[in-house]
This record gives structure tokens, sequence and C-alpha cells, in this order.
């Protein structure tokens, strides 16, 4: 389970529990907020996830975006 103040970003792409109808399982974060907006890699459906079962759902990690390896490695 992800921690529900875990630093998201747009553009990282997760891997969810439950696949989605379509079969995938891969979801590209399009919107932070208290809620999270989620694009099927597979079929390319919008959903919004409140954040709390958001971060239950979430699996892992497959990639993260530019901005969050620049924010995640701290200052030079």
């Amino acid at each position: 389970m992800l921690a529900i103040n875990e630093k998201l970003y747009t553009g990282d792409l997760v891997q969810m529990r439950k696949p989605h109808p379509c079969g995938g399982d891969s979801w590209e974060i399009v919107r932070v907020g208290a809620d999270i907006g989620l694009l099927c890699e597979t079929c390319g459906r919008r959903v919004l996830l409140p954040r709390r079962k958001f971060a239950r759902g979430v699996r892992k990690f497959l990639r993260r975006s530019p901005q969050a390896i620049k924010d995640l490695d701290g200052p030079p």
C-alpha cells in the first residue's frame, strides 16, 4: 500500500492491483489533488479516484516522471 502523503506527479506510470475491464493494469497519472486522475494505457479510458482509494490500489510505480526524479534526488 502506498502512503497517503506520498508525493505524486503527473506523468507517473503506476500498476494497479485490479486490472481494468479492458485487461490493462498500467495507468498514467494525469491529475493530482484530493482526487487522482488516471489514464488507462491500454484503452485510453480516464477515471478519477479518491486519493485514499488510489493509495490502497497501487501495486508499484512502473515509471516516474522527470519532475519526480529531479525532486527525489534532492538539491545538488
